[in-house]
């Protein structure tokens, strides 16, 4: 069809009209997602970091971590954190609970958002395990012990706009969830739980798979086919000398030893990573004994336990 040059005046003006409406159409539909996406790079509205690991050098500074829990109306549960405020250095790893206790007769799926105070200290405040990054379900009259990993970056002592700051506040706000499909049980983290492979299959990725594989040396040694073999003889990897003169052989209860502290464990060695939570412990080594076709006994995890009441 022939259009005539006033039609084709109009048709100019149009569609760039129509594509401009589009991308804000677009950008209204997922601005949730991408102002998510943009507080989590900025830390900005309090929005926390994470991070697999924690590989920053531990600083004679501390600074005061505080706790905040809400029950949105809607959800029957109790939420509360198990400690009180804690004092840490800047760098230092650190393991803190959650108490959450369905007071109904049903199973409730909810989720958690999350924020520090001061707004501006959310770029420094980093989480290696958090709960709330997925739906999770709860039993009637169920109750946990959720675990928390976190280090505060030794970059805020430098910066002088944290220069005020003596204490930051984690907070979590439980919701009931909008869609409660695929939820995961927050059962997982009762301490009364056999190990379970599967779940540590995904700490496993979620914690290790930064500095490890099972068949590929990386930053750390291959793992798969631990279980049974002699510290330091993964083919292929420099190991530290402290490692190979252990004369270590690897079980379940030498494993959670070294995950719990390698440097405690076997003074010397390259390993910096720790894994604070005695059942995630105990999960990952359960995947890893899975992996080497072994079915040793689980590790004792007798060090740092829960909190009373898991």
């Amino acid at each position: 069809m022939n259009m005539s040059p006033a039609q084709r005046r109009n048709l100019l003006v149009i569609a760039p009209c129509f594509v401009v409406i589009a991308i804000m159409c677009g950008l209204v539909a997922y601005s949730p997602t991408l102002y998510r996406l943009f507080c989590a790079a900025t830390g900005l509205a309090g929005t926390t970091q994470r991070v697999a690991a924690d590989t920053a050098r531990i600083s004679r500074q501390t600074v005061t971590v505080a706790f905040d829990t809400n029950v949105a109306p809607g959800l029957p549960w109790r939420f509360e954190p198990a400690q009180p405020p804690v004092t840490v250095h800047l760098g230092e790893q650190k393991l803190v609970y959650f108490t959450a206790q369905n007071l109904s007769d049903e199973s409730i799926v909810g989720h958690a958002t999350y924020n520090v105070t001061p707004l501006r200290s959310g770029i420094y405040f980093n989480k290696i395990q958090c709960f709330c990054f997925s739906n999770e379900r709860l039993g009637p009259h169920e109750k946990v012990n959720m675990p928390v990993v976190f280090y505060v970056d030794p970059a805020f002592g430098k910066d002088a706009d944290m220069h005020d700051v003596a204490q930051i506040t984690l907070g979590y706000t439980f919701f009931r969830a909008a869609d409660p499909l695929n939820a995961k049980d927050l059962s997982r983290f009762l301490a009364a739980n056999p190990p379970d492979p599967v779940e540590g299959k995904a700490l496993f990725a979620e914690q290790c798979t930064a500095c490890h594989a099972l068949d590929t040396n990386k930053f750390g040694p291959k793992l798969g086919g631990v279980f049974g073999r002699r510290a330091g003889a993964a083919s292929g990897y420099a190991y530290s000398a402290a490692l190979k003169k252990s004369g270590l052989i690897w079980t379940g209860d030498n494993l959670d030893r070294w995950l719990a502290g390698p440097q405690k464990f076997i003074p010397g060695v390259k390993m910096p990573i720790r894994v604070l939570d005695p059942i995630t412990r105990r999960n990952i080594i359960a995947y890893l004994q899975q992996e080497s076709g072994q079915s040793a006994a689980p590790p004792k995890t007798a060090t740092a336990a829960r909190p009373s009441g898991s």
